[in-house]
């Protein structure tokens, strides 16, 4: 991968100043490539990575596991194109192995992932069957740790 794409990947707050610093470029150049890496569809958006453990939201996330019936001449894509368009899907993936596809879906309840599961995922034609995780605990997400290691210290045993 380009350097510029992974320190953009690391930190997408840094300044195209300081990317062009670390690049040994200018920055003229570095705006450029970001433009166009827009441009092309390479760079699709920018994302905070947040802890919600630590804020005062309810938020439920679920991966499920998803198990089709490839269609004739559209493979996986035109379900999986399907279950994308969902607002509760994060992420979906086609995953090698015993399940095709692996969804990351959000909810505010349990509950509510349940009946995404039961009344919209698990009815589209050529879905043969589903397992749902519900997620307890992030401990990282996209390369960034969620918790120091200060908060995980042990005390300190006195004889």
């Amino acid at each position: 991968m380009d350097e510029l794409l992974r320190l953009l990947q690391e930190n997408a707050l840094e300044t195209p100043e300081n990317l062009a610093q670390m690049l040994d470029t200018n920055e003229e150049d570095v705006r450029q490539r970001i433009a166009d890496y827009e441009q092309r569809g390479i760079i699709r958006g920018y994302q905070a990575v947040i802890d919600e453990d630590r804020l005062d939201v309810d938020v439920v996330t679920a991966v499920i596991e998803v198990k089709i019936t490839p269609q004739r001449e559209h493979g996986f894509n035109e379900i999986a194109e399907r279950i994308s368009r969902f607002p509760e899907v994060q992420s979906l993936f086609l995953m090698s192995g015993a399940f095709d596809l692996l969804l990351f879906v959000t909810g505010r309840t349990l509950h509510e992932v349940a009946l995404f599961v039961s009344d919209k995922l698990a009815t589209i034609e050529g879905i043969n069957s589903t397992a749902t995780h519900f997620m307890l605990k992030t401990y990282k997400q996209n390369g960034v740790l969620m918790h120091s290691e200060d908060e995980y210290e042990r005390l300190q045993v006195s004889p």
